[in-house]
């Protein structure tokens, strides 16, 4: 179940993705197979390979890309989500999320 994001952040990182655009959203979520994760970050780009090579200069596992139309993205999840969060210097998500 994902919250705490507002729509015009949803319509902001759909269309930086729809542009092919590396476009990161972290939101609240909360899933029973992950019971101490309470933040995702969607990292997205439409460009499939862009997004595949991305993941491969992170150290991610490309095969774990979420290959939806118009969507495409990578769930980042716990240490590697503050990690590359940090590494792209989106203070304002790692403070919101409180996750600095």
């Amino acid at each position: 179940m994902a919250f705490g994001v507002k729509r015009e952040e949803l319509n902001a990182w759909k269309e930086a993705v729809s542009r092919g655009e590396i476009a990161f959203l972290t939101h609240f979520w909360l899933d029973p197979r992950f019971p101490d994760i309470t933040t995702v970050t969607k990292v997205g780009c439409s460009d499939v390979q862009r997004l595949t090579s991305w993941c491969i200069e992170h150290d991610l596992p490309p095969q774990y890309i979420h290959n939806r139309s118009p969507f495409p993205h990578f769930d980042l999840l716990g240490p590697k989500q503050r990690e590359i969060l940090q590494q792209e210097e989106l203070w304002d998500q790692l403070e919101r999320f409180r996750l600095g």
